[in-house]
């Protein structure tokens, strides 16, 4: 191996890559079909729920990912994937267990609820999601600035939620409250078990942690590497 090679990071290879998969374009009827939808999603939120409804990590990462469909940015796409495809993943688990009438962690409990089937049909994109995601990265190449890029993006939402957006109330109506869960898990009443304080400081490093760093580590490994652009002279 050259010194050249060594220097890129070629010895780095993941298995995606080992296997001989590449890093390649996201087709047209995709970034079409995305863009559909979200061309529905975006307004019909913004009327129903108000814009801080896009302060949530999953609402900011479908906005990330229609930029970078369309863009084919490896880094917007994989700092999407680094940031929601554990959480959407417990959001699917919870979806099917309220299906069969357990419910996991809550999370799906307003699915199930008699509210708009209008907004609660758009609301199934967190159950599509995460495997959209994983197909991108797969397609794009996983970029390994992900992980500290989402988590500065991360936590600078939960700073904002938690000193600027409405925490719990018993009747929220639409209005979007807790949002990204940084009074406790639930939006009717702030968590008691620990101080406010302690609980936001948990979620900024539990969050990297538990959630970002498990599914950084395995697209590093299984995923192909995205390609690097290097200026021309």
């Amino acid at each position: 191996m050259s010194d050249r090679a060594s220097s890129d990071g070629a010895g780095d290879v993941s298995l995606a890559e080992a296997a001989g998969a590449a890093p390649g374009r996201v087709p047209l009827w995709l970034k079409l079909l995305y863009t559909a939808f979200m061309a529905v999603l975006i307004p019909v939120y913004w009327y129903y729920y108000g814009p801080t409804n896009f302060l949530y990590f999953c609402d900011v990462a479908v906005i990330l990912t229609l930029v970078g469909i369309w863009r084919e940015n490896a880094l917007l796409i994989s700092m999407c994937a680094v940031g929601i495809v554990l959480p959407q993943i417990i959001w699917v688990l919870d979806f099917v267990g309220n299906f069969f009438g357990v419910s996991v962690v809550g999370m799906t409990d307003y699915m199930f609820k008699d509210t708009s089937l209008f907004l609660r049909g758009l609301s199934l994109f967190h159950g599509w999601i995460p495997f959209l995601l994983v197909y991108l990265v797969w397609r794009l190449g996983y970029d390994r600035r992900a992980l500290v890029a989402w988590t500065v993006l991360a936590w600078a939402l939960i700073l904002v939620c938690f000193f600027l957006m409405p925490p719990p109330n018993p009747n929220p109506g639409l209005t979007p409250v807790n949002i990204n869960y940084v009074w406790g898990p639930s939006d009717y009443a702030a968590q008691t078990w620990v101080s406010p304080a302690v609980w936001v400081i948990g979620m900024i490093v539990g969050m990297p942690l538990l959630l970002f760093a498990p599914v950084h580590f395995l697209f590093a490994r299984m995923m192909p590497k995205a390609p690097r652009h290097k200026a021309t002279t």
